[in-house]
Protein backbone atom coordinates (compact mmCIF):
# COMPACT_ATOMS: atom_id res chain seq x y z
CA UNK A 1 0.00 0.00 0.00
CA UNK A 2 1.67 3.33 -1.36
CA UNK A 3 1.90 5.63 2.17
CA UNK A 4 -0.56 9.08 2.47
CA UNK A 5 0.99 12.02 0.55
CA UNK A 6 1.14 13.73 3.36
CA UNK A 7 4.13 11.29 4.93
CA UNK A 8 6.26 13.10 2.06
CA UNK A 9 6.30 16.54 3.26
CA UNK A 10 6.00 19.04 0.00
CA UNK A 11 8.95 17.53 -2.54
CA UNK A 12 6.89 15.50 -4.26
CA UNK A 13 4.85 18.56 -6.12
CA UNK A 14 7.17 20.56 -7.89
CA UNK A 15 11.10 19.77 -9.39
CA UNK A 16 14.34 22.51 -8.75
CA UNK A 17 13.54 23.46 -12.44
CA UNK A 18 9.95 24.44 -12.12
CA UNK A 19 9.12 27.67 -12.48
CA UNK A 20 6.71 30.55 -12.24
CA UNK A 21 3.65 29.31 -13.89
CA UNK A 22 4.47 25.85 -13.91
CA UNK A 23 5.11 25.86 -10.33
CA UNK A 24 1.49 27.31 -9.32
CA UNK A 25 -0.29 24.96 -11.17
CA UNK A 26 1.34 21.50 -10.03
CA UNK A 27 1.40 23.17 -6.52
CA UNK A 28 -2.35 24.50 -6.84
CA UNK A 29 -4.18 22.45 -9.11
CA UNK A 30 -1.99 18.71 -10.10
CA UNK A 31 -1.33 18.29 -6.32
CA UNK A 32 -5.13 17.82 -5.30
CA UNK A 33 -5.18 15.41 -8.34
CA UNK A 34 -2.30 13.45 -7.23
CA UNK A 35 -3.21 12.07 -3.77
CA UNK A 36 -6.57 10.93 -5.58
CA UNK A 37 -4.50 8.50 -7.81
CA UNK A 38 -2.39 6.44 -5.07
CA UNK A 39 -5.58 4.20 -4.42
CA UNK A 40 -5.32 2.71 -7.89
CA UNK A 41 -1.78 0.64 -7.80
CA UNK A 42 -2.30 -0.25 -11.34
CA UNK A 43 -1.59 3.40 -12.70
CA UNK A 44 1.54 3.70 -14.11
CA UNK A 45 2.99 7.05 -14.72
CA UNK A 46 3.37 6.61 -18.78
CA UNK A 47 -0.03 6.51 -18.65
CA UNK A 48 -1.05 9.94 -17.32
CA UNK A 49 1.52 11.14 -19.42
CA UNK A 50 0.21 9.68 -22.43
CA UNK A 51 -2.80 10.79 -21.29
CA UNK A 52 -1.65 14.68 -20.86
CA UNK A 53 0.11 14.54 -24.61
CA UNK A 54 -3.31 13.57 -25.95
CA UNK A 55 -5.06 16.03 -24.38
CA UNK A 56 -2.93 18.61 -25.77
CA UNK A 57 -3.48 17.48 -29.13
CA UNK A 58 -6.66 17.31 -28.46
CA UNK A 59 -6.72 20.99 -27.82
CA UNK A 60 -5.08 21.73 -31.03
CA UNK A 61 -7.44 19.94 -33.03
CA UNK A 62 -10.23 21.78 -31.40
CA UNK A 63 -8.59 25.07 -31.90
CA UNK A 64 -7.95 24.72 -35.70
CA UNK A 65 -11.47 24.12 -35.85
CA UNK A 66 -12.35 26.85 -34.45
CA UNK A 67 -13.43 26.05 -31.02
CA UNK A 68 -11.05 28.11 -28.76
CA UNK A 69 -12.75 28.11 -25.63
CA UNK A 70 -12.84 24.52 -25.93
CA UNK A 71 -9.29 24.26 -26.78
CA UNK A 72 -8.78 26.43 -23.64
CA UNK A 73 -10.30 23.84 -21.21
CA UNK A 74 -8.66 20.92 -22.59
CA UNK A 75 -5.31 22.54 -22.90
CA UNK A 76 -5.92 23.54 -18.82
CA UNK A 77 -6.72 19.84 -18.12
CA UNK A 78 -3.94 18.83 -20.19
CA UNK A 79 -1.62 20.96 -18.08
CA UNK A 80 -2.94 19.75 -15.02
CA UNK A 81 -2.79 16.44 -15.58
CA UNK A 82 1.12 17.32 -17.06
CA UNK A 83 1.84 18.11 -13.06
CA UNK A 84 0.22 15.07 -12.31
CA UNK A 85 2.56 12.34 -13.50
CA UNK A 86 5.87 13.67 -12.32
CA UNK A 87 3.98 14.07 -8.67
CA UNK A 88 2.73 10.34 -9.07
CA UNK A 89 6.03 8.89 -10.05
CA UNK A 90 7.58 10.64 -6.81
CA UNK A 91 5.19 9.21 -4.63
CA UNK A 92 5.54 5.46 -5.54
CA UNK A 93 8.58 5.84 -5.79
CA UNK A 94 8.37 5.17 -10.01
CA UNK A 95 10.86 8.09 -11.05
CA UNK A 96 12.79 6.44 -14.04
CA UNK A 97 15.21 8.23 -16.83
CA UNK A 98 12.75 6.83 -19.19
CA UNK A 99 9.79 8.43 -17.84
CA UNK A 100 11.50 12.19 -17.73
CA UNK A 101 12.22 11.38 -21.32
CA UNK A 102 8.73 10.11 -22.42
CA UNK A 103 7.15 13.30 -20.54
CA UNK A 104 9.91 15.90 -22.48
CA UNK A 105 9.28 14.47 -25.76
CA UNK A 106 5.71 13.98 -25.41
CA UNK A 107 5.18 17.90 -24.13
CA UNK A 108 6.85 18.60 -27.70
CA UNK A 109 4.02 17.21 -29.47
CA UNK A 110 1.20 18.47 -26.93
CA UNK A 111 2.76 22.38 -27.23
CA UNK A 112 3.25 21.97 -30.72
CA UNK A 113 -0.45 20.55 -31.74
CA UNK A 114 -1.68 23.84 -29.48
CA UNK A 115 0.18 26.33 -31.03
CA UNK A 116 -0.43 24.91 -34.98
CA UNK A 117 -4.08 24.85 -33.95
CA UNK A 118 -3.76 28.68 -32.79
CA UNK A 119 -1.91 29.49 -36.53
CA UNK A 120 -4.96 27.90 -38.11
CA UNK A 121 -7.89 29.11 -36.11
CA UNK A 122 -6.09 32.30 -36.72
CA UNK A 123 -6.50 32.24 -40.82
CA UNK A 124 -9.87 31.72 -40.25
CA UNK A 125 -10.39 34.99 -38.41
CA UNK A 126 -11.81 37.31 -40.76
CA UNK A 127 -9.81 41.00 -40.93
CA UNK A 128 -7.05 39.83 -39.86
CA UNK A 129 -3.22 39.86 -41.33
CA UNK A 130 -2.31 38.41 -44.78
CA UNK A 131 -2.13 34.32 -44.04
CA UNK A 132 1.16 34.28 -45.50
CA UNK A 133 2.40 36.67 -41.98
CA UNK A 134 0.43 34.52 -40.09
CA UNK A 135 2.07 31.48 -40.94
CA UNK A 136 5.42 33.02 -40.76
CA UNK A 137 4.47 34.22 -37.34
CA UNK A 138 3.66 30.66 -36.54
CA UNK A 139 6.52 29.13 -37.96
CA UNK A 140 9.04 31.27 -35.51
CA UNK A 141 6.52 31.19 -32.85
CA UNK A 142 7.19 26.83 -33.48
CA UNK A 143 11.30 27.32 -33.27
CA UNK A 144 11.25 29.42 -31.10
CA UNK A 145 9.26 27.50 -28.40
CA UNK A 146 11.17 24.61 -29.79
CA UNK A 147 14.93 26.14 -29.37
CA UNK A 148 14.14 27.40 -25.40
CA UNK A 149 13.81 23.47 -24.65
CA UNK A 150 16.48 22.59 -26.52
CA UNK A 151 18.56 25.55 -25.20
CA UNK A 152 18.09 25.01 -21.65
CA UNK A 153 18.80 21.25 -21.90
CA UNK A 154 22.36 21.93 -23.97
CA UNK A 155 23.35 24.65 -21.67
CA UNK A 156 22.90 21.95 -19.06
CA UNK A 157 25.25 19.26 -20.92
CA UNK A 158 27.71 22.01 -21.63
CA UNK A 159 27.01 23.77 -18.00
CA UNK A 160 26.89 26.93 -19.31
CA UNK A 161 25.01 29.32 -17.03
CA UNK A 162 21.71 31.01 -18.35
CA UNK A 163 21.14 33.01 -16.39
CA UNK A 164 17.57 33.70 -14.23
CA UNK A 165 14.79 31.82 -15.75
CA UNK A 166 12.85 34.35 -18.15
CA UNK A 167 9.18 33.88 -19.20
CA UNK A 168 9.23 31.91 -21.69
CA UNK A 169 9.10 29.00 -20.12
CA UNK A 170 7.05 26.07 -20.90
CA UNK A 171 4.19 27.18 -18.33
CA UNK A 172 4.19 30.51 -19.09
CA UNK A 173 4.09 29.73 -23.15
CA UNK A 174 0.88 27.16 -22.49
CA UNK A 175 -0.64 29.68 -20.43
CA UNK A 176 -0.87 32.43 -22.77
CA UNK A 177 -1.94 29.97 -25.18
CA UNK A 178 -4.68 28.94 -23.01
CA UNK A 179 -5.50 32.24 -22.08
CA UNK A 180 -6.10 33.34 -25.46
CA UNK A 181 -8.00 30.31 -26.41
CA UNK A 182 -10.40 31.01 -23.57
CA UNK A 183 -10.52 34.65 -24.10
CA UNK A 184 -11.64 33.73 -28.06
CA UNK A 185 -15.24 33.67 -26.81
CA UNK A 186 -15.23 37.37 -26.20
CA UNK A 187 -12.96 38.39 -28.80
CA UNK A 188 -11.45 36.45 -31.70
CA UNK A 189 -8.56 37.98 -32.58
CA UNK A 190 -7.08 37.84 -29.01
CA UNK A 191 -5.24 34.97 -29.61
CA UNK A 192 -3.15 37.12 -32.11
CA UNK A 193 -1.52 38.31 -28.96
CA UNK A 194 -0.20 35.73 -28.05
CA UNK A 195 1.21 34.42 -31.42
CA UNK A 196 3.06 37.68 -31.64
CA UNK A 197 4.45 37.44 -27.60
CA UNK A 198 5.43 33.57 -28.24
CA UNK A 199 7.11 34.75 -31.91
CA UNK A 200 9.02 37.68 -30.64
CA UNK A 201 9.84 36.56 -26.33
CA UNK A 202 11.12 33.12 -27.63
CA UNK A 203 13.29 34.26 -30.70
CA UNK A 204 14.71 37.04 -28.51
CA UNK A 205 15.46 34.76 -25.49
CA UNK A 206 17.56 32.17 -28.03
CA UNK A 207 19.08 35.39 -28.99
CA UNK A 208 20.18 36.12 -25.58
CA UNK A 209 21.37 33.03 -24.61
CA UNK A 210 23.56 32.55 -27.71
CA UNK A 211 25.08 36.35 -26.82
CA UNK A 212 25.68 35.03 -22.88
CA UNK A 213 26.77 31.77 -23.98
CA UNK A 214 29.72 33.35 -26.50
CA UNK A 215 30.54 36.02 -23.75
CA UNK A 216 31.22 32.94 -21.61
CA UNK A 217 33.47 31.37 -23.86
CA UNK A 218 34.75 34.74 -24.23
CA UNK A 219 35.82 34.74 -20.57
CA UNK A 220 37.01 31.17 -20.25
CA UNK A 221 39.56 31.97 -22.97
CA UNK A 222 40.65 34.98 -21.31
Amino acid sequence: MTPPADNFGSDWKTKPTDRFILRWIKVHLSARVTPRLLQYAWIQPWMITLTSSLLGMMAGIFFASGWGWLAGLIATMAQVADGVDGQYARLTGRVSRAGAFWDSVLDRYADGALLIGLVVYLTRVPDLLPRWQLLMLGALALVGSNLISYTTARADTLDLDMGRPTLASKGTRASAMIFAALGSLFWAKLPLLALIYLAAHTNLTVIARLIRAQRQAGGAEA
